[in-house]
């Protein structure tokens, strides 16, 4: 460093608390890290997810962004039949779900038909998110579209969370809601 000159700015990825870590996720503690790696893994593998989305640029976008992010992306679906019949073969973790799909089909139909097989994930991804929140019997959460790469992963981390674990961390990623379905699943926040 020449004299004079000013002090360089903190490494982003080097936080003052040594305790704290960051990631794509942000800042937060090692325990956090832990507890994140853990619900993105389910007995040791990689949580799959299935894509279900008629615009095939989004949906590989989505898949390339999830792959990056240690999901296995076990599928992508256009239409509602291609979807159920993925995730029947599939059995996937986690969905990335549109509501409107090809040939006039709707992502809710989707979340219905595989929820009645156990337990799954549901983030809808829609331009419509107030459509999602009326006509949703299924389903965790909702993010409006156009959204960023972190705001999907984010997205996911808390569904994924919410199947683990029944609850929703904050903080939530912009034109991110969850959905009346989910939230009376979440237990009674204490306050003491």
């Amino acid at each position: 460093m020449l004299p004079g000159a000013p002090a360089s700015p903190p490494h982003p990825q080097r936080p003052a608390d040594p305790g704290r870590i960051f990631s794509g996720r942000g800042y937060h503690s090692a325990f956090d890290e832990l507890r994140w790696c853990k619900i993105v893994e389910k007995d040791g593998a990689m949580l799959n997810v299935l894509i279900a989305e008629d615009d095939l640029l989004i949906a590989d976008g989505a898949k390339e962004v999830l792959v990056e992010h240690g999901y296995n992306v076990c599928g992508i679906a256009r239409t509602v039949a291609e979807a159920v019949a993925l995730g029947r073969l599939h059995k996937p973790d986690l969905a990335l779900i549109d509501l409107r799909l090809a040939d006039g089909g709707l992502g809710t139909e989707v979340a219905a038909q595989l929820g009645a097989l156990g337990r799954l994930g549901v983030l809808y991804a829609t331009g419509n998110i107030s459509r999602v929140m009326l006509s949703a019997t299924y389903g965790d959460a909702c993010l409006s579209k156009p959204y960023r790469s972190d705001d999907l992963v984010r997205g996911l981390e808390i569904v994924a969370e919410i199947v683990a674990t029944g609850r929703a961390s904050p903080p939530f990623p912009g034109g991110f809601q969850l959905l009346p379905t989910a939230t009376a699943a979440l237990p009674e926040p204490s306050y003491g």
